[in-house]
């Protein structure tokens, strides 16, 4: 493992406070090796890590089966209220691997840096993503960095895999929803979609929007020992929000579903900004919540155990899935009338994860 002292040197070499990557620290060079130290390895330091290898060697789990997941990161601003690209990659990674009912183990992340990006703000993604890491209890054991001339990229994108064990007993998929089951979320829709638009677009609201991007791992352990196999099939609503989810699970299980535009948890400023915005908060994204498919009769004891988890306490049951041969998500509104709840047209809001 490098001493302090030299990250403090190669902390100097970069000159984090005006610096800027250029080609050079792409170049496989001594650039390279001080942006590498300097920066990332001081972020994520981890006995995997520290081996310094073009790979990690990892202890292999006893029991249960393997979950892999991969994932790309472009969101448009990179640093938002309540997170950044940096956490969000940890964040979005783990909960890919979490919806499988698995323990997240490992993470590998890979950064394309454009020629120009500010060392300083480099530090701060590589810090906030080391923060969230750890904080998770999921370390980064690998990585991968290259740099793009000027204009080939947005400052950076990250790209990263995640590995997860399932224990033996559980198998959540989204081709498990049967008729009579019932729907749950962990709470309230839209708010890292709105907090990307209005950081993009410079909006102010007289109650600040904040992203929801958290780790969903421990959330999912909670349930898993609440309703354990009763759990049908877990998913994170990101792009395309709950009604995406929702269209996806009714085709990859050859069922309909029906739900309560009452029962759905939006806060107020986020229905107030879609409002504004012209935007469904049904298809706005989320990065801290997941959507539940689960037997009916353990609802209710799967619910209580979410509440009762800080990142479940605003969950709430919204529907159930139904016998539909046209796999049709149908919601009752809040004025008593009903509309088909379809897939998205087009792209509502680019670039947000």
């Amino acid at each position: 493992m490098t001493a302090p002292s030299e990250l403090k040197a190669y902390r100097r070499k970069l000159d984090l406070r005006a610096g800027r990557v250029d080609m050079s620290h792409g170049s496989g060079g001594r650039a390279m090796a001080d942006l590498i130290t300097g920066i990332f390895r001081a972020a994520f330091a981890n006995k995997f890590l520290d081996q310094g290898n073009d790979q990690a060697s990892l202890p292999m789990p006893t029991g249960g089966r393997l979950v892999m997941t991969t994932d790309g990161y472009v969101v448009s601003p990179l640093f938002f209220p309540g997170g950044d690209i940096g956490s969000l990659a940890v964040h979005g990674t783990i909960n890919d691997v979490a919806m499988a009912g698995a323990k997240p183990l490992y993470l590998s992340a890979s950064f394309i840096i454009e020629e120009g990006f500010a060392f300083a703000d480099l530090k701060r993604i590589a810090d906030s993503m080391g923060a969230a890491s750890r904080e998770s209890g999921v370390p980064v054991v690998t990585g991968d960095t290259k740099v793009v001339e000027r204009g080939k990229a947005d400052g950076v994108f990250i790209a990263t895999a995640g590995i997860g064990v399932v224990p033996d007993g559980i198998s959540l998929s989204g081709d498990r929803a049967a008729p009579g089951d019932a729907v749950l979320i962990s709470g309230s829709i839209g708010d890292h979609g709105v907090a990307i638009m209005s950081s993009r677009e410079n909006l102010e609201f007289e109650t600040a929007i904040v992203s929801d991007s958290a780790a969903l791992h421990g959330l999912v352990a909670a349930m898993l020992d609440a309703a354990g196999a009763q759990i049908k099939l877990l998913r994170d609503p990101t792009r395309g929000g709950l009604a995406a989810t929702l269209n996806e699970l009714a085709q990859q299980s050859g069922v309909g579903f029906r739900i309560d535009e009452a029962a759905i948890p939006v806060k107020s400023q986020v229905a107030a900004a879609c409002e504004l915005l012209g935007l469904d908060p049904l298809f706005v994204a989320n990065e801290g919540k997941l959507v539940a498919v689960v037997d009916a009769e353990a609802a209710v004891a799967l619910l209580a155990a979410m509440r009762a988890h800080p990142l479940g306490r605003d969950a709430a049951i919204i529907g159930r899935v139904v016998a539909d041969a046209q796999r049709f998500v149908q919601m009752t509104t809040a004025f008593g009338g009903g509309r088909i709840v379809d897939w998205l047209s087009g792209e509502q809001l680019p670039r947000i994860c």
